[in-house]
């Protein structure tokens, strides 16, 4: 939007400002989100090692930053593999599809204020439903292969990923009760006076936050990827480029996730308080640091929690998560009813 503007006031007509800003606004989100995604994988991978007391990637680049580009190139150049028993036209489409609705959720998030490809009024709708249709891309994979264990991955996806939705839809009602819109620049207006994680609905953040490690089939919830049973679940079949866009996916989802609980939670761009000198950092600077601290919190849960057992999972979702939730959003509907026109 703000690229718009600037062609705009260049002289541009509004039609063409509009198409050029919104493009570049799309390859330069998409460029930055994939240098990102690159070093968030290397992130992942030297956390999980210095909490088993190793060093992690280090050859590649000075510490190892240019390992994630080093087995991008691998991937790509390696000879993609298709059983002879595959559906090959929906064995291809399914890690496509996976990526692009990963990449597509990105376009109503606002990095800073302004800085969104299309603030749209039912912004976090999208998103909820761009994460629904995320499944299908799992299923599709797990049953074009025609083999028992991805088939069995991607039913276990499924049932995961409906199940912690349920909790995940009740959590953002609560937050959509105390900010008045479904607009995510307006949530993050709305914890001016305070994150929304350090009140009423602090035990909200704990519930999302654990249903999003959850929703991204991250440890200790990755039983779609189980390597003890099903060798790597709904993978098991890709190699080369197509897998490649199966982990793209996973992690572009695992850093809109984190990037879900900064907006919903922990104020987006916003200083915990507006002060001098916090709030003369820059939104964005502080959007980044909060999302890169809550996956430094999703990566140290990778790394010491063992991993559930499918009941336990279940459980964890329907028995604990689902009624909370429910609980939770009559209390914050009774707070707010009560509360509002005293301006808490």
């Amino acid at each position: 939007m703000m690229l718009a503007q600037y062609f705009q006031n260049i002289g541009l007509p509004y039609g063409w400002a509009w198409f050029i800003g919104q493009a570049l606004s799309i390859v330069l989100l998409l460029v930055s989100l994939l240098i990102m995604v690159a070093y968030v994988l290397l992130a992942d991978r030297k956390i999980f090692a210095a909490v088993q007391m190793r060093r992690g990637p280090n050859v590649v680049g000075a510490f190892g930053l240019l390992q994630s580009f080093a087995d991008l190139f691998k991937f790509v150049f390696k000879e993609s593999v298709i059983p002879a028993g595959a559906n090959k036209v929906l064995f291809v489409l399914a890690p496509i599809l996976s990526a692009t609705l990963a990449l597509s959720a990105w376009a109503v998030v606002p990095l800073d204020k302004g800085w969104v490809v299309s603030d749209i009024n039912v912004g976090i709708l999208y998103l909820f439903a761009i994460s629904s249709l995320g499944v299908y891309g799992i299923i599709i994979g797990g049953w074009a292969s025609n083999s028992k264990y991805p088939f069995l991955g991607g039913l276990r996806s499924a049932a995961q990923m409906v199940s912690y939705e349920v909790s995940i839809g009740f959590v953002i009602i609560t937050v959509l009760l105390f900010a008045g819109s479904l607009n995510l620049t307006a949530i993050v207006e709305a914890q001016k006076n305070g994150w929304f994680a350090f009140g009423l609905l602090f035990p909200m953040f704990i519930v999302f936050f654990v249903s999003a490690i959850a929703e991204t089939n991250r440890p200790p919830f990755d039983l779609p990827e189980a390597e003890s049973e099903l060798v790597a679940g709904y993978m098991v079949e890709y190699s080369s480029t197509l897998f490649l866009l199966f982990f793209l996916a996973e992690f572009v989802n695992i850093v809109l996730m984190s990037a879900m609980v900064t907006i919903l939670f922990l104020g987006g761009w916003l200083p915990l308080w507006d002060i001098w000198p916090l709030n003369a950092v820059p939104g964005i600077i502080w959007f980044l640091l909060k999302l890169w601290f809550v996956f430094f919190c999703m990566a140290t849960v990778r790394a010491f929690v063992p991993r559930y057992r499918y009941d336990q999972l279940m459980r964890l979702g329907w028995k604990v998560f689902l009624p909370l939730s429910l609980v939770w959003v009559v209390l914050t509907a009774g707070w707010v009813l009560v509360f509002r026109g005293q301006g808490l």
